[in-house]
């Protein structure tokens, strides 16, 4: 009896552990661990801020992006949205000889218009799916590729550099030794996480990502909740292109790039299920840190860039492989050997 009680709590344990999303967080930490032999520098406070420098991005635009896929839907417009939204605003600050149109839009007005141009690229996805019935797959993927040809034409092809410090604050500025990105990443996710765990939204969130026709029987308005999730998914990928050109100080025509693989790879790694219906923030902070860990140690060991971005891939097979074990047995539910 007493090795059943013993297993019970074992296994009670197990379930929350799971269930709360901390799966990859003993993974994190040997990571640091190995970081801390293998290059003594890994430790050091400047490298420690510069990793949670490097992933506010991609922490951001994974945070969008779990409010899509909890609803069981996908949208890759996000990484149109990064490198677009900014620089919308970046030719409408600049001047003419610095590759802008000579609007010279005040600093305010040009933060708006990044974030503003992010939230209507989510509304008009919100519309394509829930009014004229497109997959988002589908839907989404026409727009990123309509995004990065819209940046090159807005742009002329060109990068515009320094274009404010309104548009690159964000990105750039310090508070008591911390990176504004940093502080503004970790509120995004305290925040949204709140929601999630706590609002009737986030509520709403799970019950159509787990069964919708249920939620529709509930009284939930699926409709504007996935309207809603596509717009605040692109608001947050806005806002991360923000980040992005302040910490480079310029909007450049690739920027952006490749993110979105890098997203669905952290929220995967953080248990978010792309069926939709599971997942939380703890999880999708755990998958950001742990692709930023990866990526800093392999620079520090000098790895060839190319063999850091198949770093990804392999990272998500083992990192699904590792979710689905500790769910599976969380649960009871025996595995094949």
């Amino acid at each position: 009896m007493m090795v059943r009680a013993e297993r019970s709590r074992w296994q009670a344990f197990g379930q929350g552990f799971v269930a709360h999303g901390f799966t990859m967080y003993p993974v994190l930490l040997l990571l640091v661990i190995v970081g801390a032999v293998v290059a003594p520098r890994f430790l050091s406070t400047i490298n420690l801020i510069n990793i949670l420098e490097q992933v506010s991005v991609l922490g951001l635009t994974t945070i969008g992006l779990s409010f899509v896929v909890l609803i069981g839907r996908l949208d890759l417009s996000l990484e149109g949205i990064v490198g677009f939204a900014p620089m919308l605003a970046a030719v409408l600050m600049a001047s003419a000889s610095a590759g802008g149109y000579g609007v010279e839009l005040p600093g305010w007005a040009g933060l708006l218009v990044a974030l503003g141009s992010a939230g209507l690229i989510g509304f008009f996805n919100g519309f394509m799916v829930v009014r004229v019935g497109l997959n988002p797959f589908i839907s989404t993927l026409g727009l990123l590729v309509l995004l990065r040809g819209s940046i090159l034409i807005i742009s002329n092809g060109r990068s515009i550099y320094s274009p404010g410090a309104a548009l690159t604050y964000l990105g750039s500025a310090k508070i008591a030794g911390l990176p504004v990105s940093v502080l503004v990443f970790l509120a995004v996710a305290v925040l949204v996480g709140c929601i999630f765990q706590y609002h009737r939204y986030g509520r709403a969130l799970y019950a159509i990502g787990r069964n919708e026709e249920a939620a529709r029987a509930a009284g939930i308005d699926v409709d504007r909740v996935i309207w809603s999730a596509f717009v605040f998914a692109g608001l947050l990928a806005g806002l991360a292109g923000v980040l992005m050109t302040g910490r480079l100080d310029s909007a450049v025509t690739t920027q952006g790039e490749g993110i979105i693989f890098s997203a669905f790879a952290a929220a995967v790694i953080g248990g978010v299920s792309l069926g939709g219906g599971k997942g939380n923030i703890i999880g999708v902070v755990s998958g950001v840190l742990l692709i930023g860990v990866i990526n800093n140690l392999l620079t520090l060991a000098q790895v060839p860039s190319f063999y850091v971005q198949a770093s990804t891939g392999a990272v998500i097979i083992v990192a699904a492989v590792l979710t689905t074990l500790a769910s599976r047995r969380s649960s009871g539910v025996k595995t094949r050997t």
